[in-house]
Order: structure tokens, then sequence, then C-alpha cells
């Protein structure tokens, strides 16, 4: 048979065809959601049940992420959410909220969705400028910030009013979130981090997460340690852009303190861990965290800085802190 004449019709079906192709491909490479936010959800876990799983794809890494829903006791009207993040393993190990805390049944009668992330080990939560051989491609600021609440917006029953907190490195996390996104969150609690980045404190602790646990490569997330992408996410640089926000800081003293004994870690090992590895960490988080709250209250930026006299950096001293800091999410999510 012969080839058929192209007529108009198909000439302009086929540009449109590439026009809408192209627009996919750009809005994936730009990581922006797409038109309808439900399609990016792969599964809505159970309608029923207060806490489920579901998994959300992310085009700006092409991966398919999974996270807890904690929702509100009463559904019946609108209600704010808390973007509440895990540390260094990202929750891909034991350690994350629903494993080392009591929020499932701290969360029975609170009336706030509580959304965990349940990937993005030593990621940081932020978009890396190249892929690492270790940890691949990651784009966590854009899927956190723009892919992610319109699904969580589109599918439960929010009122449009965000919080974001996180514990250890996504303490940072939440920080550089609040101030990259800006008008996304109204309130930021930052739990035993350590806001500053680009100096060698700082930039040793987050090598230590990073290259030490992770096997990554950190320049591959912010470039090269002396290079301005450092001090651009540094949120005690930048503390100005918290503006605004109602800020929550805490941390302990790494003295030992009421969590640190035979009577809630009951192997000799850990316990000895706890203390004196936590212990040491911890005294890291004070110093970064006293050096954070100096700054804002140079800045004339009020903020709520919860520093105790003993604790060391786990579980039981974050699960105190969200119970404690959970009226400071209330307030500010009405």
């Amino acid at each position: 048979m012969g080839q058929r004449p192209v007529t108009a019709f198909a000439r302009v079906g086929a540009i449109a065809a590439a026009v809408t192709a192209l627009s996919l491909i750009a809005s994936s490479a730009t990581g922006v959601a797409s038109a309808d936010p439900s399609s990016l959800l792969v599964d809505a876990g159970s309608t029923s049940d207060r806490v489920t799983d579901i998994v959300v794809h992310s085009p700006s890494m092409n991966n398919d992420i999974p996270l807890t829903i904690i929702k509100p006791k009463d559904q019946s009207r609108p209600r704010g959410v808390i973007y509440l993040l895990n540390g260094a393993g990202g929750g891909e190990d034991n350690a994350n909220w629903l494993n080392k805390s009591d929020i499932e049944k701290f969360t029975a009668n609170k009336n706030l969705y509580v959304v965990i992330p349940n990937k993005g080990r030593f990621s940081y939560y932020t978009d890396w400028q190249k892929p690492d051989p270790e940890l691949g491609v990651y784009k966590w600021s854009t899927f956190l910030g723009k892919e992610l609440p319109p699904v969580i917006d589109a599918t439960f029953n929010t009122n449009g009013r965000n919080a974001i907190g996180g514990i250890s490195s996504s303490a940072t996390s939440v920080l550089n979130l609040a101030i990259e996104h800006k008008g996304l969150y109204k309130a930021v609690a930052a739990y035993s981090g350590c806001a500053q980045t680009s100096d060698a404190f700082g930039q040793r602790s987050i090598r230590l997460v990073v290259e030490s646990r992770g096997n990554g490569d950190a320049t591959n997330m912010w470039g090269p340690l002396d290079g301005p992408a450092w001090r651009a996410n540094d949120p005690v640089v930048h503390a100005d852009k918290l503006r605004g926000l109602k800020l929550y800081l805490s941390s302990g003293s790494g003295l030992p303190g009421r969590y640190d004994n035979f009577r809630y870690v009951t192997d000799a090992k850990t316990l000895a861990d706890q203390i004196v590895v936590g212990g040491v960490l911890e005294g890291g988080s004070l110093y970064c965290t006293q050096n954070l709250a100096q700054r804002l209250r140079t800045l004339k930026i009020p903020a709520t800085v919860d520093l105790e006299p003993a604790g060391s950096h786990s579980w039981l001293y974050w699960q105190s802190q969200l119970h404690r800091s959970w009226s400071f999410y209330e307030q500010a999510l009405r």
C-alpha cells in the first residue's frame, strides 16, 4: 500500500502531541507537580484507619515515596497539617517516629494531620546539586515543598495551614525548607539540630551524617565546602528570612538525663552509646541551638527556646519535646 497523505488536521494533531510531551518532560524536569495532584497518589492507603501508609510519586526524583499519615480524631472539618521529618536515616531504618515514640497513642485525641515521609536517608531533605553514586538523585526540597503538599490537600480534609518539624539532621532541614518555600508553613520546630552549615563545626556535623554514616559525598549536595551553596543553605546566616514564622527550638545539654538509665534502656551497650555518643551529639546541638537563638534575638525575631539542663541525643527526649510543643503547633494551625 502507498503512503497515506498527511492532512492539515494530522499535522496539527502531531504538533499538539509533541507540545504535550514536551510539557510533561519539562514539568518532570523542574519538579512541578501535575495539574491534577491526585495523579501523583500511587497508593491512597486506608480510608477507615486513623494511621495509614500512602505512596506519592515524586516527578523530580522519579521515585515513589512512602509516607505515614496520622489523621485527626475528628475529621469532620478541615484541619492543619504537621509535616514531621525523621532523622538521618530518613525513616528507612528502625529509628523513626512510629517505632521510637508514642506518637500514635499520643495523637489519638488530637485534631491535626501528621505527615511523616519514610524515605530520604542521609539527604538533609534538600535538593542535591548532583546525583550521588551511593545515595542517588535527591530533590527533597522540591518534593516536600512543591510536589507533596498539593497531594495531601487534595486527598485529605486540610485547612491549608501547615507546620514542619524535624529532629537532629532534619532540624536543619526544616529551617531551610521554611526559608525556601516562603508562605508554605506557619510554624517550624527544630529539635536537637545544628542550623549552622557554612562554618567548620556545622560542615563537620553534616559530613559525619552524609559521608561517615551514609557513604555519600557531601559536595554532591551543596558543592565545594568553601562554595556559595553552603552559605546559601545556612539558616543562621539567613535567619532574617525566618521572620513572621512561629519558631520552636529545643536541645538538651548532653549530660545524662532522666531517660539515660536502665529504667528506659535495658541493654548496657546501648545505654553506654546513648550516654557517651548521644551526649557528645547533644552537646553539639546545644552549642548550635544557642547560636541560632542568639542570632534571632539580635534580629528581634521571637522564638520559643526550650533548653533542658540534661539529656542525650535520643528518642525519648524528642518524644517529650513533641508533647511539649504540640500546643505550639495547635496555635499556629488553627
